[in-house]
């Protein structure tokens, strides 16, 4: 006898391509969840290999109008798409990535009786506090939804409060992790002092705040060089601010580069530098790096000193003179960057992509069958789920 796989719908309303931190995870996460059909609703372009760990791919056909007057009606059409889809896959769960985006909405106001959990991803909850109309929407996804997962607490207690502490119980830590068995670190850890290879990977925005990392190049002691990996609006701004401080020879741009290209790279490096000033929801570049054995310079937000654990060194968010006093310590201390890095590849240890999928999964099964056996059950069990204690020991906030 044949058992039925579950059916999951999920999906990510850009194209279909591994073109950033959350485009990556659910390629990983998918691949890493077995015994289970998940049928992916995403845009074109299409990455053919990208799109290999789901079952199913669909194209949304509704044209994109996320910001303006034109929203609602925009949201009207994608809703009616997503209906008819829904309809058509009649999945078992429904995973609603972005708490409150667009694709959340329609998922949520076409699901009917189809249980659903919703995963926060940072730019949702960040919305969400700067903007009344995306908090409402994040409400209205969170009414909808059987749980809540956010990658770590911190996430967790801000979904908390834009929701006014109506779900507590429904929120769910399930850590982001990486496929660990492709990573790799150098074969002998560097035993110079003075200046470091720092590295610095992501978008070049205003919340990632790469200036901060130009400007204490200024102010350091020592002659570290920076390679800032990426793509972004600020790109060109921060070259000009370089060669007016004149460290644009100590630093190199490079565009953005693929995973496999990325983590090959990693290793040449001393230590990477985290600039991020406001909300970061998990921070996934920085296991990648602890797990190719570099230490992490990072600005000290909440939930990324858990994160990292021992295998980074803080410094205040958005302070250049703060980062460039970390980095000439740094410089100085051989015997102490080398602990680092054996921290950092203890650490990252703890974010196999596999524990992931094996949480998110059971979490999965749990929700469809206290679904199945009637209201009131799902909070109930949840607070029993032994596996997310002993994973994070805080699988809810309250």
């Amino acid at each position: 006898m044949t058992t039925k796989l579950l059916n999951i719908l999920t999906g990510i309303n850009r194209a279909s391509a591994p073109s950033s931190g959350s485009m990556i995870l659910v390629h990983d996460l998918y691949g890493a969840m077995p015994e289970l059909h998940t049928t992916f609703l995403g845009r074109t372009p299409v990455d053919q290999p990208w799109a290999m760990s789901f079952d199913q791919l669909i194209t949304l056909s509704t044209t994109k109008r996320p910001q303006g007057p034109d929203f609602d009606c925009y949201l009207d059409e994608l809703t009616r798409e997503v209906g008819g889809l829904v309809e058509k896959i009649r999945p078992d769960v429904i995973h609603a990535q972005y708490v409150g985006l667009a694709l959340s909405l329609a998922f949520a106001r076409t699901a009917g009786n189809i249980p659903i959990i919703a995963i926060a991803h940072g730019p949702d909850v960040m919305g969400a506090e700067l903007s009344p109309r995306e908090r409402e929407a994040l409400n209205e996804v969170a009414t909808a939804s059987a749980a809540i997962v956010a990658p770590t607490a911190a996430l967790a207690d801000r979904i908390d409060r834009l929701t006014g502490r109506r779900f507590t119980d429904r929120l769910i830590v399930i850590p982001w992790g990486i496929p660990l068995r492709d990573t790799r670190v150098r074969d002998q850890p560097p035993t110079w002092t003075g200046g470091l290879a720092l590295v610095h990977a992501g978008r070049l925005d205003e919340n990632k705040s790469t200036i901060t990392a130009v400007e204490a190049l200024t102010l350091t002691h020592q002659p570290h060089h920076l390679t800032v990996i990426g793509h972004g609006t600020l790109r060109e701004q921060l070259e000009q601010r370089a060669a007016e401080l004149g460290v644009r020879d100590r630093i190199s741009f490079e565009p953005f580069l693929p995973r496999a290209e990325l983590w090959n790279r990693l290793p040449n490096f001393d230590a990477f530098v985290f600039t991020t000033r406001g909300l970061e929801a998990f921070g996934l570049v920085l296991i990648e790096a602890q797990a190719h054995g570099l230490p992490v310079v990072y600005s000290d937000l909440p939930g990324v000193r858990t994160v990292l654990g021992g295998g980074g060194v803080p410094y205040t968010p958005g302070d250049p003179l703060s980062l460039a006093t970390a980095l000439d310590e740094m410089g100085r201390d051989v015997h102490g960057r080398k602990t680092l890095a054996k921290e950092a590849l203890h650490n990252a240890r703890r974010y196999d992509i596999a524990t992931t999928g094996r949480l998110l999964r059971e979490l999965t099964l749990r929700v469809v069958r206290d679904h199945q056996t009637g209201p009131g059950a799902v909070t109930a069990n949840l607070r029993r789920v032994e596996a997310f204690r002993r994973w994070w020991g805080r699988p809810m906030i309250g």
